[in-house]
């Protein structure tokens, strides 16, 4: 077993550089006599490789390993004992695998051992449009190694690159994900509380208030009666739960507020400090912008408008034109929360150049309409709003 510093010579780049585009000079700087290509397709119960080693450019290279790390590393170790023995030195590592459940760690641990990783965005690999087309991880796994060598040889079209984020910055955006799913919750438990009531026709019974617990004693169904006591002891348990979901929403969301007061914070502190300087931009609004976006980089805003889904897809083919609306292919959160604060932007800065845009538009049509250019507007507005915590570009109006 050979040590990090070992197994790997490779020039590694730097946070951001992993976004769609790569440098001509790492390019020319690969020599693929001396360079081991791996891609990885994972799965809970194993990993596929499929590799390119130096000396065997025409040698059946795939293996299936257990889904750990120290079999990776023992996997990368084989490789580099059959480019030995084919007369080649491995120098250089790189690894590629797709983005998924498995989050980023994997790439944390290669970087580490000094392996140049990058990490594509699954929806971004072209696949065979058969009807009926063979799949397999050993299948899956090829493809990615033909779509990293193309990526390297310089078709940065052929695939989409996602940047592996700091871990600090990755951790700090649980909470805000913590509360939408909690959230969720809170709707969940509300309905269902409200249709057992509906079943005995209560109405006008709010489980939100304070005085939810006071108000269930007073409660009569439709016939006069009080509650029967099996409703009666359900309730009272979805009303514990639902107590328990508006604590912790009310905790994450202290401890969201108390980065907009604190004047120690660091640099997406301060982002979203500054943010909320707007008008119509609230706390939720710029953590979301901040933790989910802006502490990463973007190339330009093309870039961080596919990031958010926000891209247009036209089907224009032969005698066939048409617009299939968004790619939603980003970041869910960040779309839905951009969308939101569009609308929000029309009622509170109106004189805004994006809103002047979008009136010129829209015009005197119908709602619709408004509804489809709304999208183009937050996806108008996310740039400024970029632009404006990374280069302080205020926005026009």
């Amino acid at each position: 077993m050979v040590s990090g510093a070992e197994l790997i010579g490779c020039v590694m780049p730097k946070r951001g550089d992993l976004i769609m585009t790569h440098s001509s000079d790492t390019l020319n700087s690969i020599s693929y006599d001396h360079t081991l290509v791996l891609a990885i397709e994972l799965s809970s119960r194993s990993w596929v490789l499929a590799a390119q080693v130096p000396g065997l450019p025409q040698s059946k290279t795939r293996k299936t390993i257990a889904p750990e790390k120290l079999a990776l590393e023992d996997a990368i170790d084989g490789y580099r004992t059959r480019a030995a023995a084919a007369g080649h030195r491995v120098d250089c590592v790189i690894a590629t695998y797709e983005a998924g459940w498995s989050g980023f760690w994997l790439a944390r641990w290669l970087i580490a051992k000094g392996v140049e990783v990058h990490v594509i965005q699954p929806s971004s690999v072209p696949v065979d449009r058969r009807m009926r087309r063979a799949k397999s991880d050993g299948i899956d796994a090829e493809l990615l190694l033909r779509t990293l060598m193309a990526w390297l040889r310089g078709e940065p079209r052929v695939c989409s690159m996602v940047p592996i984020p700091d871990e600090a910055d990755e951790d700090a955006r649980r909470s805000i994900r913590e509360r939408t799913e909690l959230i969720s919750e809170r709707v969940g438990l509300t309905n269902r509380i409200g249709a057992v009531l509906a079943t005995l026709g209560v109405e006008g019974y709010n489980p939100l208030l304070q005085s939810r617990r006071r108000r269930l004693a007073d409660l009569r169904t439709g016939l006069g009666e009080p509650l029967p006591p099996n409703a009666l002891a359900k309730i009272e348990r979805l009303l514990s739960r639902l107590e328990l979901v508006l604590t912790q929403i009310a905790q994450l969301e202290r401890e969201r507020d108390a980065v907009v007061e604190d004047p120690a914070n660091d640099e997406a502190g301060r982002m979203i400090q500054q943010l909320c300087k707007l008008r119509g931009i609230g706390a939720q609004s710029a953590t979301v912008l901040v933790r989910e976006a802006f502490v990463r980089h973007f190339a330009n805003g093309k870039a961080l408008g596919s990031y958010a889904g926000l891209t247009a897809t036209p089907y224009n083919s032969g005698g066939v034109e048409r617009e299939q609306g968004i790619g939603k292919a980003g970041n869910r959160r960040l779309r839905t929360t951009m969308v939101e604060l569009a609308w929000l932007w029309l009622r509170y800065q109106p004189g805004a150049a994006q809103v002047t845009w979008f009136r010129e538009r829209t015009g005197q049509n119908g709602q619709r309409v408004r509804k489809v250019m709304i999208v183009a507007l937050a996806r108008k507005l996310l740039i400024a709003l970029w632009r404006f915590v990374t280069d302080g570009v205020v926005p026009q109006g």
